[in-house]
């Protein structure tokens, strides 16, 4: 389906890297394998996918890519899922390139997501952003949480009280892009695209950053894997 408003219908999804910082969960499975809450992160991912539309997805690997493959081969969720595997570390951007080799529609726009995020936002208005904005690629932007206290202060001194993690005014790239098709032969066929490509496009306009409100969770660390762990049954429970 094709036309300004229709729905992107594909996405990749980068799920290599060997994750050492979530360890011991990565010791036999590769980080998107890695379950929050009983269920593998991929699985979130999938899910919401295939919930605003998109109905191809390329998903790229290296790491343990045999218990990613034996897992999708298996997955219920209707989805077409091509999987690529790295036969070296190519990097993020090297990956993404990679990954969207892939994609049967190579003219149409494409969702990408790394491997470790979790989050639901309404795709159908990020994509409709894009459009309006005319740009080769869209990042999702998430608010930064700081895991520190913060201390109110007065200038003399005096303490009034504390705030436990508190939202900054600052925004990070939260792992989720819309990209144009000729976005795809900007990217590094080795390297991070977030100090090549995406720096380039932002010199020339072409770049556009989309704020999401919705939840919105990189999993990185173990900790990140437990405390997304307690977030998400309250969360889904909620919707």
């Amino acid at each position: 389906m094709s036309g300004p408003n229709a729905p992107v219908g594909q996405a990749v999804i980068l799920a290599g890297g060997q994750a050492t910082r979530l360890r011991p969960y990565t010791d036999t499975r590769p980080k998107a394998m890695v379950e929050v809450a009983g269920r593998p992160i991929i699985d979130y991912q999938l899910e919401w996918l295939a919930g605003h539309g998109v109905e191809h997805v390329v998903v790229s690997c290296g790491y343990k890519a045999e218990v990613l493959r034996e897992h999708l081969d298996a997955h219920p969720s209707g989805l077409d899922i091509t999987l690529l595997v790295e036969d070296e570390p190519l990097g993020r951007g090297g990956a993404l390139r990679y990954a969207a080799s892939g994609l049967r529609e190579s003219a149409e726009p494409y969702f990408a997501l790394n491997g470790d995020v979790l989050t639901w936002f309404d795709l159908d208005e990020f994509a409709a952003f894009h459009r309006e904005k005319g740009g080769l690629a869209t990042l999702a932007l998430a608010q930064y949480q700081t895991s520190w206290g913060i201390v109110d202060v007065t200038d003399d001194g005096t303490v009034e009280g504390f705030t436990q993690s508190p939202l900054l005014p600052f925004w990070i790239n939260a792992g989720v892009y819309l990209l144009d098709p000729a976005a795809t032969s900007l990217l590094p066929v080795k390297g991070d695209h977030e100090s090549s490509t995406f720096p380039d496009l932002a010199a020339g306009g072409r770049l556009f950053g989309y704020r999401i409100t919705g939840f919105w969770r990189g999993v990185d660390t173990v900790k990140d894997v437990k405390e997304a762990g307690e977030q998400i049954p309250v969360l889904r429970g909620a919707r």
